[in-house]
This record gives C-alpha cells, structure tokens and sequence, in this order.
C-alpha cells in the first residue's frame, strides 16, 4: 500500500480538531456530537503555513471551527466556546497560551503543539497557569508532529528557509550548523511520525547530508525505547519499511537554477506559486488537486496549455449551447445564464442539475486563461523560451550554441535569467575555453549583473578540481570541512559523463539494494536496528522511498523522481521533500548571499529577498 503522507497529516488535522477523539458516527445525530461543536481554533503563523495547503474555511466548519485566529494578534473574548490551539512549541506561545487561559478568553484550552514539546516550554506554560490558577482551563497538552508543510500527497517541505545558506556559510560556527540540523531532523521525525513508519536512512559519507541522518537516527533510537510509542502500531503490521534517502543540495545544483518550459515550475518560478495559491495584480487563486485542469496540465510544456483551454472552452461552448436547445433558450444566440428555463420542461431539471458543473468548468477555464496570459507577457518579455532550450541542449545535449548564449547575456531578459543561464553554462561543462568563460563574464558584467552567484559556483568547481587531483586530508573535526568538502564532491554530478538526471539514477539504485559504483560508499542506518559501524544490514529493495533534499527543492526535481511510468524504477513510490521549495530566482540569491559572504562579486546582490 503505498505511502499517502497527505491524507496521513489530514487525518490527524482532523482528530485534533475533534479535541484528539475519535470522531462519533455522523448517524448519531442530535446531542452534543463532535461535529456540531462550536470550537475556536487558534494558530501561529508556521501553523497557518502548514494547515493552508490540506483545509479551507469550509473544511474548518464540517468540524466545527467558526473562528480562525492568529495567537499573536488581539482577539475577543468567546467564554462559551473550547479552543483548540495549534502551534509550535517556543516560550513566547506558552506565555501567549498562559495569558489567554488566566483572561478565561475560552471555555477550555485544548494545546496542541506541532512537534514535541520541550520540557523548559512544558514546565513554562505549567507554572503560569498555575500561578494564575487557570490550569483547570486547560484540558489538554498534546504533540502532534506534524511541523511539516504537506502540498500534495508526494510533495512536502520543512519550511525552513535559507538552510542552504547556514549549512554552507563559511563563517558559520558548528554550533549554528548543528542547530539546523537538528532542526531538519526534528522536522523528518514528525514526517516519519506521521507514516508511522520507522525509514532505512541512506546518505552519502560527508557533509550535512550524514549529520543529519545520524542526528535522525539518534531520534528515533531514543524514541523507540519507549515502550508505548509512535511506531508501536506500524511495527506489528505487514508493512514494508520505506527507505529514506537524504542529500545536500550540493549533490546537484544545476536543476534548482535553470529554467524550465513546464506549466507548474513556470507558475512557480515566473508568478510566484506559494503553499499551492497564487496571487495575480487583480486575482487570487488556489492551485491543488481540486482543480482538474491543474492536476491534467500541470505538468505538460507551456504551448499545450492554451491549446488545452481553446479546446476546454469550445466544450464547454458547445454543452451550453446544447442546454439552451433543450430548454428553449438562446433561441435569439442570447447565452444560457440559468434563468432563461421556459422551454421543453422535459429537460428542465437536467438543465438545472447541470448549472453548478457548468458554473465550475467556466470558472477554471477563466482562471487558467488569465493564468497563461500572465505567463506569456513574461515568457514574451523575458524571452524564457529561448532560455529554456539554450539551458536544456548545454545541461541534457553537452552542447552551447554561442551565438544564443551570448545574445541572451546581451539582450533581453532580467538580471537574474542571464545570471542563471551564465550560472548554467558554468555547470554544463568539466573545463569550458577560458576565452569564452571570460567573454561570459564580461557579457554580465556588461548587463550590470550581480557576479557573487556565479564567482561562488566557479570557486566551488576550482575546489573540486584541487580536491580530484588530490584526495583531501582535511580534518573533519571541523563541521564546516566537513560541510565543503561534500560541495566539491557534488559538483562532479553535473559534468557531461551521463546527462540523465544524478539524483533520479543515484535514488533508483538506492531502492534497487543492489550493489552499485554510484551508492557503494553510502552509509547505512537503521534506528531498529543494535548500534553497530555500519548502523544495520538492510539494503533493499525498496517499494517505497522518502526523497528529501537538504538546502531546498523545487518542482522539475520532484517530477523527475515522481513521473509515471519513469523507466529506471517502475511500480516504484517515491516521496519528495526539501527543506523548502525554491524557484530559481529564490535559489541563485542564496548563492549570491554565499558569494557575498566569501569576498565575491560586486556587493549588494541585485535579487530581491524573500
């Protein structure tokens, strides 16, 4: 049965705001069911992130939520009504939870936290109720672990940003890199809490993709000595343990940076798609699996989009024609609009049973409309056609036609296209002439172009080309060696040896557990496991696998893993996750914050921050 981490998350969403019971049958009827309850819901910003993306208001009322309120901001007393709160465990939500039940701004206090609950932070909001003596307000201290951001059944996202940046900032000190780690641990046992499933951990040697595996590890060992416990149910069914495989962004920069020609990636990258809604100048609109044309078009090239429309649109034409006929209207080419329903009264009700579908398919067919117009002003402005296909032949084709290269440097195109493009090109080849690497520079620098992304990127590849031609000694006592020394490993995966994507092979091997050059060398851990060198012998293979990113994702990464039918792992379930999912504007600014903070480039960066 394959892994939903989407309906998992839900389903505990939805208990929590039953008060964490088990929902009573809706045949019960009458008395005080749960779903007649009149509840407040209280949440912190990261919360509203994570609920955002699995329930809308409408969903919140079928449980009985009437009101939903940010815990930091002023809010009216409701002394009838129980309030559930969900939000992440840190001293000023406790002091916020504490003043609330010594105001009696609610009947009782239902705390949920959205990950485990430090003990300082328990015995914090314990002591301020109890000084208020409040404490019999509230009802319920729960952790629920689900401090994740779950946008669709195979995609999620830790939210935390600018990971990338921490892991690999060269002044960082090891006590702030172990704090992301941590962090990112933290946040993969509440994934993992959520399956109810205990992962095989593969990583490669080095880098901030092994401390956090062992950081994982450490977790969920301390956990599972705990005789009742989160995986106690799971272990005692025929499930088959997924294999979680985690990397470090570095393994492969080149796909977070260039464009791409896909309908969703383009929505992200160009209109800025976040937690699945997207805002245009005069329009918001939500981007899910609710809408029907997303789900069949999302991931088809940009020009079959306004075909699909044009094609959607002559349909949806034609049925309303074919009602008006049948109910006598548009006699006079005037448009069936719902009341025009004098006619043959054999047909009336199907014609009234068809509104809402028609009413809805209208309504998807506009928002996709203004969607891809939107789009094609950019795509026309910016010339991104021309700077997906140059990217596609120098990443895929191991070939640069120059003239387009350097006529996209010159022309048109924000700062940050032609930065990723240079940054792309400096990607695509192991030792590019250095006349033409010095004409691509000139060229940016020329376009008034930012040059810390792509001195960072070229500083980190002159690495790695010192590391290959001699094995590094370095220490690793040092987090931060350690750390850089996997950014030189990870460049190598880009260089034109096998142009299929490194991590779609490196996974696909991983869940093969047969021996491979490419996965030999990485490490093993199993938290079921006795403490052992190697951490466990279990290598597969794997029907299911969590895929996570460390240092942020992106969209055409998860389809590459995901795609059906995708020849190198058939019949095979992957899961995707990032620390967060990045455009490529958002990402080539966390490489020129990088660049920035080494000593290169030319400053401020000219990209916004997020």
């Amino acid at each position: 049965m394959a892994l939903s981490l989407r309906k998992k998350q839900l389903d505990l969403i939805t208990r929590m705001l039953h008060l964490n019971q088990q929902q009573s049958s809706p045949a019960g009827g009458g008395g005080e069911g749960e779903e007649e309850a009149y509840k407040i819901l209280v949440v912190d910003s990261p919360c509203i992130s994570l609920l955002s993306p699995v329930l809308r208001v409408g969903d919140l009322r079928k449980h009985g939520v009437t009101l939903h309120l940010n815990i930091h901001k002023a809010r009216q007393q409701v002394a009838d009504a129980p309030a559930v709160y969900l939000v992440r465990p840190t001293p000023a939500n406790a002091d916020r939870i504490a003043a609330d039940a010594a105001a009696g701004l609610y009947a009782s206090f239902h705390v949920n936290f959205s990950t485990s609950v430090p003990r300082p932070v328990l015995e914090r909001l314990a002591s301020a109720t109890a000084a208020s003596r409040s404490a019999h307000r509230v009802a319920r201290v729960a952790d629920q672990y689900l401090d994740f951001v779950c946008l669709e059944d195979n995609l999620f996202s830790l939210a935390q940003p600018r990971a990338y940046v921490a892991l690999n900032d060269p002044a960082a000190a090891d006590a702030d890199i172990t704090s992301v780690v941590d962090a990112i641990a933290l946040g993969l046992f509440c994934v993992a809490a959520t399956l109810g499933a205990v992962p095989i951990i593969r990583c490669a040697r080095g880098g901030p993709a092994e401390m956090v595996a062992a950081a994982l590890d450490a977790r969920l060992r301390d956990h599972l000595l705990a005789k009742p416990n989160l995986f106690t149910e799971a272990a005692s069914s025929s499930f088959q343990r997924p294999v979680l495989c985690l990397f470090d962004r570095n393994f492969e920069l080149s796909v977070g940076i260039q464009h791409d020609w896909r309908y969703r990636p383009l929505v992200h990258d160009v209109l800025s798609l976040k937690l699945n809604k997207l805002k245009l100048p005069t329009e918001k609109y939500d981007l899910d699996d609710s809408d029907p044309f997303w789900v069949a078009n999302s991931w088809s090239e940009y020009p079959e989009v306004p075909k699909e429309i044009a094609a959607q649109l002559a349909k949806y034409k034609q049925d309303v024609d074919e009602v008006n006929q049948r109910t006598g209207g548009g006699r006079d080419g005037v448009e069936f609009d719902g009341t025009d329903l004098i006619g043959n009264t054999k047909h009336l009700m199907n014609a009234v049973n068809s509104l809402p579908e028609l009413t809805e398919r209208k309504k998807v067919i506009d928002k996709h409309t203004n969607i891809a117009t939107a789009l094609l002003a950019q795509i026309k402005e910016r010339s991104l056609s021309d700077y997906c296909d140059c990217e596609h032949d120098m990443l895929r084709k191991g070939i640069v036609d120059r003239k387009t290269l350097f006529s996209l440097l010159s022309g048109e195109g924000t700062k940050e296209d032609k930065l990723r493009l240079a940054v792309t090109y400096l990607l695509s080849f192991e030792a590019p002439p250095p006349s033409e690497l010095e004409q691509v520079e000139a060229a940016l620098r020329e376009s008034q172009v930012d040059m810390s992304a792509f001195l960072y990127v070229k500083r980190i590849k002159s690495l790695n080309t010192q590391f290959s031609a001699a094995p590094s000694t370095a220490s690793r006592n040092s987090i931060v060696n350690w750390a850089v020394s996997a950014v030189t490993e990870g460049v190598k995966n880009y260089l034109p040896v096998e142009r299929q994507a490194a991590l779609t092979r490196t996974v696909g091997a991983l869940m093969e557990g047969e021996p491979s050059p490419e996965v030999d060398n990485y490490l093993l851990f199993d938290p079921r496991a006795p403490r052992s060198g190697t951490g466990g012998q279990f290598r597969g293979p794997f029907r299911e696998a969590i895929v996570f990113m460390i240092g942020g994702g992106n969209y055409a990464e998860y389809r590459s893993l995901t795609e059906p039918g995708q020849s190198s792992q058939p019949s095979k379930h992957v899961i995707y996750g990032a620390t967060e999912i990045l455009s490529g504007v958002e990402f080539v600014q966390q490489l020129a914050e990088l660049g920035e903070k080494a000593g290169l480039g030319s400053g401020s960066s000219n990209i916004p921050s997020q």
